[in-house]
């Protein structure tokens, strides 16, 4: 035979195994499945305490293009946690746990701050002092977590009361 009909006979065969690799939904499902993009805390703060509540606050970003809800959270600071608002106005300002989570919207962020939203340490037995680094989890709605330490820091606001049970 000669090089050229070797050439043809050979081209039905590339012609296969290009048709492999361009059916490929497998790698279009592959994409499409890859896990969400992760929420990032920036500048996360505990309030410093010697016994009783705090709380901890920072930026929460969502670079998904899906909301995604914050259900709980932990740390090992404090046997008790929660996710809060903080509602009212004056002398009538009051924290108390969000009901539903925390969203954070899609390709958004939100804010936790003294005031506003925040996580809620509730049974903090050991002092959290200025300087030191608290280690926390966030549980998302869909199950998967995320972790950071926050900055232990001194401040003096924030001194809401707790409406428990809301």
């Amino acid at each position: 035979m000669s090089v050229s009909v070797l050439a043809v006979l050979a081209l039905p065969l590339s012609a296969c195994g290009g048709e492999d690799e361009s059916a490929s939904p497998a790698a279009a499902t592959t994409a499409s499945q890859a896990p969400k993009a992760a929420l990032t805390i920036t500048d996360p703060w505990v309030k410093t305490v010697d016994e009783g509540m705090t709380a901890a606050f920072g930026t929460i970003t969502n670079p998904s293009g899906a909301d995604m809800t914050i259900v709980s959270a932990a740390t090992p600071a404090s046997s008790e946690v929660e996710l809060h608002e903080v509602v009212g106005a004056g002398a009538e300002t009051k924290m108390r746990a969000k009901q539903g989570g925390l969203v954070v919207p899609a390709g958004g962020e939100l804010e936790l701050k003294p005031g506003g939203y925040h996580i809620m340490l509730m049974g903090v037995t050991e002092p959290i002092e200025p300087g030191q680094k608290v280690a926390f989890t966030l549980t998302l709605a869909d199950k998967s977590t995320v972790e950071f330490s926050a900055l232990a820091k001194e401040f003096n606001g924030g001194n809401e009361s707790y409406a428990p049970g809301h």
